[in-house]
């Protein structure tokens, strides 16, 4: 007596016994023994992985079955491979992969890749980034995408050697079998704040200065290959410039030219970043922030000099007028008209000041008895 046993196209039927795979079955109607019924393992011919026991289980005793049934992937150190399922890029399979995909016709595809050439094919990369439906791209992580906006270069350094600068644009590199940094560089001008910086000054003076600094970059590759943290270098820079200038000077020194300390810090750092490929275009001290005792006895001092400059020119003025009232009365001694006219502005401010007047004898005896000035 025999069993009937369909087989549907896009399947497989493995015949095993005791666990040894003995007959393929193919798409069709098959007739199995009914004593000793052989085990029937039903695959489906999909593009999926074979399970790693059964992929080794062909490889070792049944070669030709993996050879005409599956797609086999065998890659060396050096390959990266590229699966494809009807065209579409399905995963990214690292260098020495082993594995078995059951042949789904001719829809399933493996190219293999150099990892070698550190850049990733631009076909590849698309293929990567393009958002799809099914998700994302197995193994993507192999890859490392790098995206320059404008304005900007990319130092990328593969295996700890810094390569050539990166125009705007997407790239993408191997990961495997390489150590890849990529970091992106804004060549703009850029300022960098100093800030909350407490200095002492040679007077033993407690300052709190805030600092701003604008920079470029003149040459990235020489910042990069000399320093590994530019921006952190140049940050480092400022603060030791802004320190020597503070320290070395006292309270008053820097008060009375407050300039000094944007040119001793500019020429400092100027000099010493520009071997590093960084140009400081400009820099200045924002803010200087006394402590509060000395806030108010500098307060205090800057009341008393402006009192006392007050003083000086309240006796100037004094001075002046009455110099001025002691000239004015030699002229008026020895000259009648004179006399005559200061006596009638006398007359005319006093008048400015009544209401009304009444003259009684005539207006000449009121001039002769309103001013009289005896020798």
């Amino acid at each position: 007596m025999t069993k009937k046993i369909t087989i549907r196209k896009g399947q497989l039927g493995l015949l095993a016994k005791e666990g040894d795979y003995y007959q393929v079955l193919e798409a069709g109607e098959h007739r199995l023994p009914w004593f000793s019924k052989p085990e029937v393992l039903m695959v489906e011919r999909d593009g999926s992985e074979v399970p790693p026991a059964l992929a080794e289980y062909l490889r070792r005793f049944q070669p030709e079955w993996a050879a005409h049934y599956c797609l086999t992937v065998d890659l060396t150190e050096h390959e990266a491979g590229a699966l494809y399922m009807n065209g579409v890029l399905q995963e990214i399979l690292p260098p020495a992969t082993r594995r078995l995909y059951w042949l789904a016709d001719e829809a399933l595809k493996l190219v293999r890749l150099d990892t070698r050439q550190p850049q990733v094919p631009t076909d590849i990369m698309n293929a990567v980034l393009q958002p799809r439906r099914s998700g994302a791209v197995k193994g993507r992580e192999a890859i490392l995408t790098v995206q320059v906006p404008a304005w900007h270069v990319g130092v990328l350094k593969i295996d700890g050697e810094t390569q050539a600068l990166l125009p705007p644009g997407l790239t993408a590199w191997w990961k495997v079998n390489h150590l890849v940094e990529a970091e992106v560089v804004d060549t703009r001008l850029q300022v960098l704040e100093v800030s909350g910086q407490e200095i002492l000054t040679k007077d033993k003076v407690n300052l709190r200065l805030n600092l701003a600094a604008n920079w470029r970059y003149s040459d990235v590759l020489q910042a990069f290959g000399q320093l590994t943290k530019p921006l952190d270098h140049l940050y480092r820079e400022l603060q030791f410039a802004l320190r020597e200038a503070v320290g070395t000077r006292t309270l008053d020194e820097l008060l009375e030219d407050k300039q000094i300390i944007d040119e001793v810090v500019s020429a400092q750092v100027k000099s010493r970043m520009m071997p590093y490929g960084i140009e400081v275009a400009s820099l200045g001290v924002k803010d200087i922030v006394l402590p509060g005792d000395m806030k108010t006895i500098l307060s205090r001092l800057v009341e008393a000099e402006k009192s006392a400059q007050a003083n000086v020119i309240r006796r100037r003025e004094e001075t002046a007028a009455t110099r001025s009232l002691l000239n004015t009365a030699k002229v008026m001694e020895n000259n009648p008209v004179a006399l005559r006219l200061k006596e009638l502005e006398t007359l005319e401010k006093v008048a400015e000041r009544i209401d009304k007047i009444s003259v009684f004898g005539g207006l000449d005896q009121v001039l002769h008895g309103l001013v009289n000035i005896k020798g």
